[in-house]
């Protein structure tokens, strides 16, 4: 298990799930993926626990307040929030959250791109994000849901310095069916972008999906089911592996892929 111990500036490093029932929130994530955690005690913590895959942190759950819906959230790390609260807004973002510090352990805010998803910057302090990534149990990819891509691209490449690559296309033309845009940090891959087309329900807003890794995909949805969650998107093969998205019993929607030993051995 390769341990990280930080991340470069514009990588997509964290991730964490809002519960309506944080017991069982942990009690599902323990049975799905072996992840351990007890909420802190601090009051200004406010119930969060850090989910622990061994003795690495791997992810995190809050129990939601108010009409706060259940979700999970894609975090990057930044090296100054404030400054990054700045250039997204005269990037044509939002700033649905000003810049906060969290204990000791780092500094948050929450933006929005043009498209309207949601996205949590991160600049660390004692926590530098998900000290395992790309193993089993574990967060291996995020992918961007989006209505308008070409303002995405545009948005992110300001803000991050993230590069696009057009990796889909039409199977006429040799494609593999599907739009799908690569998302590169240097020579890096750090996420995905779809194009959310008329396929997609008017009442589902753009948003980042969360991929975690598991051994078997088909035997990780059974199970996503008998612990009381949902399949919204059977077990289907595409080239980076097997995937499926589901939604834990909170209503809180990700994917589970297992990972093709032939990209990712």
């Amino acid at each position: 298990m390769v341990r990280h111990t930080s991340y470069r500036p514009g990588t997509p490093s964290w991730a964490d799930v809002t519960s309506p029932d944080p017991d069982a929130g942990r009690a599902f994530y323990g049975a799905l993926f072996g992840w351990t955690g007890e909420p802190a005690t601090e009051p200004e913590a406010r119930g969060y626990t850090v989910m622990m895959l061994g003795d690495a942190a791997v992810a995190g759950l809050a129990p939601t307040f108010g009409e706060m819906p259940a979700l999970w959230s894609t975090y990057v790390t930044v090296a100054d929030v404030d400054a990054t609260l700045e250039a997204a807004a005269a990037a044509g973002g939002q700033v649905l959250m000003g810049a906060m510090g969290v204990l000791d352990v780092g500094r948050m805010a929450v933006i929005a791109d043009p498209g309207g998803a949601a996205l949590s910057l991160w600049q660390p302090g004692s926590h530098i994000g998900a000290e395992v990534r790309m193993e089993p149990s574990a967060l291996c990819w995020v992918e961007l849901n989006t209505r308008d891509p070409e303002a995405a691209v545009s948005f992110y490449g300001e803000l991050f310095g993230w590069k696009a690559q057009q990796v889909g296309g039409p199977v006429a033309e040799g494609g593999p069916g599907f739009d799908y845009i690569m998302l590169q940090l240097g020579e890096v891959p750090v996420g995905g972008i779809i194009t959310m087309d008329e396929n997609w329900p008017a009442e589902v807003p753009p948003h980042w999906m969360v991929y975690f890794a598991v051994t078997d995909c088909d035997a990780a949805a059974a199970q996503v089911a008998q612990l009381g969650g949902a399949v919204c998107v059977p077990p289907t093969d595409i080239p980076p592996g097997r995937f499926a998205v589901v939604n834990d019993p909170g209503g809180a929607v990700f994917t589970i892929i297992a990972l093709n030993p032939e990209l990712f051995g």
